[in-house]
């Protein structure tokens, strides 16, 4: 289970966040951020005590690529977040520092300022600077892999550059003591909420700048209808049901189960991979995961939790046969008769033209901008 570091983790990140200084605030607030949004995106909320700055963004944008951020030198977050895959790695599951798998598809960075969570079935992480704790302190799996043994000296490679005494003291101010373990979470974070993904054909689209094929608009009319049900949980800028900007008020965080295995008949997903029921313990929790984003979604194969579904088409097959059905497997089940399914599910209704034009309309949500910005680039290269 993943659950035991991640309490002990937030006790971690909430000692390293006290005790700001006065002039940690003043130097952070004093630049101003400009969201550089289209109309239908609103400003995400941003915590009080972690307000964005250039500095603070660039500064974050190095570390992020940095492979001296892990405990044996040799992974970055950029490790498992890449930027032509829409900051996801093309991997079933990621691999750690150490060669462990984790158990779960890493999903993008991207947009994430909007995400009211952070994991896909963790409810109890509500910012990124928290979230930062899991790959860089977490024991199971190890991502990072920082503990005892060398957070002091992870530290100490960043005191000892020139080029982040500078960086450190143009956003939070001067002197080794601001090379901190709080300081590099909130920099990191700040630059991973200032990835921002909207400029796709779809935004285009929206702003009247284009207009979408015959069979992207069949596509963009049927995600929207009751006969496809995708919008259902695939909503708002982000399409995710899980959105918060500065004026949502209530936020909610729901959590799907969407048929992806029966394992006993009973409902039973494979563990340690059990959604939020690792969480909650309720047994109608079991198989529940958060709604990722479709943003960039044909570049960032494979999909579901555990990235066992390899392609888009396969992903319509499985929600169109209401389910899916594993045979001849450890796994063997009829997802589609999963007690804790989402009954939604089975309102779908897909042919063979339905999915094609559905797969043309998720392909205008590529933002090829994204992909390819300078400003969210490798510093290094």
């Amino acid at each position: 289970m993943q659950h035991a570091p991640l309490v002990a983790g937030a006790a971690l990140v909430a000692s390293m966040l006290a005790g700001l200084s006065t002039e940690h605030t003043l130097a952070a607030a004093a630049p101003a951020w400009r969201w550089d949004l289209p109309a239908h995106f609103k400003p995400p909320r941003v915590p009080a005590d972690n307000p964005m700055s250039e500095e603070k963004f660039q500064l974050g944008r190095r570390l992020f690529y940095d492979t001296r951020l892990s405990g044996n030198g040799t992974q970055a977050c950029a490790s498992c977040h890449f930027q032509h895959l829409a900051f996801t790695d093309g991997k079933a599951v990621s691999t750690g520092s150490t060669g462990e798998e984790t158990a779960r598809n890493a999903p993008s960075i991207a947009n994430s300022a909007w995400n009211p969570t952070l994991t896909w079935a963790n409810y109890s992480i509500l910012d990124l600077e928290r979230h930062m704790l899991v790959p860089m302190f977490g024991e199971n799996p190890v991502e990072l892999g920082i503990d005892d043994s060398t957070r002091a000296k992870v530290l100490q490679r960043f005191r000892d550059d020139p080029d982040y005494q500078a960086r450190f003291a143009r956003a939070f101010g001067p002197g080794e003591a601001q090379i901190s373990y709080a300081h590099l979470i909130q920099a990191i974070s700040v630059f991973q909420r200032g990835v921002v993904s909207a400029g796709s054909r779809y935004d285009q689209y929206l702003a009247g700048k284009l207009k979408l094929s015959e069979t992207e608009e069949r596509g963009r009319t049927l995600f929207f209808s009751e006969q496809a049900q995708c919008a259902t949980c695939h909503s708002g800028p982000t399409f995710s049901d899980q959105y918060a900007d500065v004026t949502t008020t209530p936020v909610r965080t729901p959590y799907h189960n969407t048929g992806l295995y029966n394992i006993d008949g009973k409902g039973a997903y494979p563990e340690p991979n059990r959604g939020i029921l690792e969480l909650s313990g309720k047994p109608e929790d079991m198989g529940a995961f958060r709604t990722q984003s479709l943003r960039n979604v044909a570049v960032t194969a494979p999909y579901m939790h555990d990235g066992s579904i390899a392609t888009l088409e396969a992903v319509l097959d499985h929600y169109a046969a209401h389910g899916r059905a594993l045979a001849n497997t450890a796994h063997a089940g009829d997802g589609s008769r999963n007690p804790f399914k989402d009954p939604r599910i089975d309102r779908i209704r897909l042919d063979s033209q339905d999915k094609a034009d559905l797969i043309a309309f998720l392909k205008t949500l590529t933002d090829e901008e994204l992909l390819t910005r300078a400003r969210y680039a490798n510093p290094f290269k």
